[in-house]
């Protein structure tokens, strides 16, 4: 494939930006602790592409239970710290090649990390929020996929 015109450019652009800010304004209205989860996972998931961006919302939300579930075993079972957080993003981003989650296992390891690390007190609760606005953003970025093209390519 070729380099993105710049009406290709502005279009993801477009369609990101309204997917975040859309994600934003419902966390905010649904009072989610964490906004921002909303907002990288519409801002993530989104591609010009419908099939594309349903691919992508696939991975990020089986990234996201997968790591958030290493993470918080982890942390109930061996407690947190650097080795232990260590340990849960080797084993969580492993997990993703027999679960046939190829392409998710950045964002899984990301997620069991930050679980462990600043979430260790209550890991369940703050896995479920990132979970639900993970979902929230996931949902705004599919949605926004099915609006039609703007303009064409011509190229």
């Amino acid at each position: 494939m070729g380099a993105p015109t710049i009406i290709a450019s502005l279009q993801l652009a477009a369609r990101a930006a309204s997917s975040g800010a859309l994600a934003i304004a419902l966390a905010q209205l649904l009072r989610l602790p964490y906004p921002i989860y909303a907002l990288v996972a519409a801002v993530v998931t989104t591609d010009l592409d419908p099939a594309r961006t349903r691919e992508l919302a696939l991975q990020r939300i089986a990234g996201t239970v997968l790591g958030a579930a290493v993470g918080v075993v982890l942390s109930v079972s061996v407690g947190t710290n650097p080795l232990t957080i260590g340990i849960g993003i080797f084993a969580a981003m492993c997990l993703c090649y027999p679960l046939r989650l190829h392409g998710a296992e950045k964002l899984t390891g990301y997620v069991c990390g930050i679980v462990m690390l600043d979430h260790a007190g209550a890991p369940l609760l703050y896995a479920t929020h990132r979970l639900l606005e993970t979902l929230l953003g996931v949902a705004v970025a599919i949605l926004v996929s099915f609006v039609p093209k703007l303009l064409r390519d011509t190229r």
